[in-house]
């Protein structure tokens, strides 16, 4: 059995049924960059246009998952986990209206959970 590379919290998965309701189909990037570039930013699917740069890391509650290559080099050895707190992030990610802020808790893989992890895809932009 391979290792997930992201999780969700049952808080998040709450919050993405809500989203998708008002939304549609979504998607998660973290980038890296400016404003809350370390956190999940969550969009309607298409409304973030991916690029060469960027990998899929897998699916959370049917939602795929990307991030910046540069920005997987510095997390590609823990695990990924999206949970949601009350607050106000300074990100464009669409769960802000409802005062509420996605966000990442890491931690390192076990060396077993390491060599089993899943592999990353790229994309084809």
């Amino acid at each position: 059995m391979s290792t997930p590379r992201v999780l969700v919290t049952p808080e998040a998965e709450a919050v993405i049924d809500q989203l998708r309701e008002t939304h549609g189909p979504l998607m998660f990037h973290q980038s890296g960059g400016c404003c809350d570039g370390s956190s999940p930013m969550c969009y309607a699917e298409g409304d973030f246009r991916l690029g060469r740069s960027d990998v899929k890391l897998g699916e959370i509650h049917g939602v795929p998952f990307y991030m910046e290559r540069s920005q997987f080099e510095y997390w590609k050895h823990t695990q990924l986990t999206v949970d949601v707190k009350p607050g106000r992030g300074s990100s464009f990610s669409i769960e802000i209206p409802l005062g509420l802020r996605f966000l990442i808790d890491s931690r390192l893989y076990t060396e077993e959970e390491a060599e089993q992890l899943t592999p990353v895809e790229r994309v084809d932009a």
